[in-house]
């Protein structure tokens, strides 16, 4: 019934949304110890919005009054909201243990999203200051992995950081997620089956999420007074080189396998045709609407906040500084773009394939 009210108040009054944030996202930090390919942060292209997003504010990490505020006021108005700390490397914030013993503190549910380079290193404090919950970014077995994150060791790095969380008891659930690109295409089964003799949650791949600079371009031509769109994550990605009926094929392999834990692909793509859409025909909206313009609000580390999470438009709906988290989430530029999404059908051009498109 709950989820029938809320899907309900999206359709009928977007502009009052009576039910609170599933995630506070929390971009701690500035900085990344790794070099992504398919990513604008690892690729210096520092203009795109996802990058301006990650790494544009100041200080480069969040100070220690500033977390502890925002996580006093998501345990005073939404307790059971979780707190996602995703951007740009949680590992290396410097606050980060002491602000998760503070979260526990306030029973808030915890999460980090990281690469695990440093996670042997802080396994046990990670553990006896509460976190519930490690979602790791792989790319593909080691060799695949290592060559598309530029550190030679960065997936040895990160089993090693697992296996030494698994050796203690209550360690946080893990996840593994891997973004596809034309680098891990054919290893992709190869890496899912090397992970079945580990008690992971969830093994998550994510189709490549990406602007052209010719959908940026067609965005702005109808919303670039309101919400500017750049081109992203396409710097070092091209999509023409991704065999499409090698992935097909190991979608297919991978969801016929057996495996002890979860395992998806987002967005689930149903047919060869519609994969081939995805990636050839960006104009072509897939998708129905954004998921996370009703679930999500990210805070940089100098307070400010965004919709939903990096990859959405840098969009100022607040800063915490100067308004609480009841005022941002309610505020009149948040439920403009809401309702501006409805009314542009549910997604906006740029949004064309975004994570947090529903399906």
């Amino acid at each position: 019934m709950k989820n029938y009210l809320k899907e309900l108040n999206k359709k009928v009054l977007p502009q009052n949304y009576f039910f609170p944030p599933k995630w506070i996202v929390l971009g701690v930090n500035n900085v990344c110890n790794l070099h992504c390919k398919m990513c604008d942060v690892g690729t210096n292209n520092l203009e795109s919005n996802f990058a301006k997003n990650l790494v544009g504010t100041h200080p480069i990490n969040m100070p220690l009054e500033l977390i502890k505020k925002i996580i006093d006021q998501t345990a005073q108005y939404y307790p059971q909201t979780k707190l996602g700390y995703g951007f740009t490397e949680p590992l290396v914030y410097p606050h980060l243990i002491e602000s998760l013993k503070y979260a526990n503190t306030k029973k808030l549910f915890t999460t980090i999203t990281t690469n695990a380079l440093t996670l042997k290193h802080k396994a046990k404090d990670l553990i006896d200051a509460g976190l519930n919950e490690l979602y790791i970014s792989l790319d593909g077995p080691q060799d695949i992995h290592n060559e598309i994150r530029g550190h030679k060791k960065s997936f040895q790095k990160a089993l090693e950081g697992i296996e030494e969380l698994l050796k203690y008891k209550n360690p946080p659930t893990i996840s593994i997620f891997c973004v596809i690109t034309e680098w891990n295409i054919g290893y992709l089964k190869e890496f899912a089956s090397f992970f079945k003799k580990y008690p992971l949650k969830h093994l998550g791949f994510m189709h490549t999420n990406f602007t052209p600079p010719e959908i940026a371009v067609i965005h702005n031509k109808i919303w670039k007074d309101l919400y500017p769109a750049t081109d992203s994550n396409i710097d070092e990605i091209a999509i023409e080189n991704m065999d499409l009926n090698v992935l097909w094929n190991e979608i297919d392999a991978i969801r016929n396998d057996n495996f002890p834990f979860q395992v998806s692909f987002s967005p689930e793509i149903k047919s060869k045709e519609l994969l081939d859409i995805f990636y050839l025909n960006p104009e072509i909206q897939v998708g129905k609407k954004c998921n996370d313009i009703f679930n999500n609000i990210m805070i940089k580390s100098d307070g400010s906040v965004i919709p939903a999470h990096g990859r959405c438009y840098n969009l100022d709906i607040g800063n915490i500084y100067n308004s609480d988290l009841k005022q941002i989430w309610q505020s009149s530029i948040l439920k403009k773009i809401r309702v501006d999404l409805q009314k542009a059908g549910g997604l906006f051009p740029a949004c064309s394939r975004c994570c947090s498109i529903s399906y």
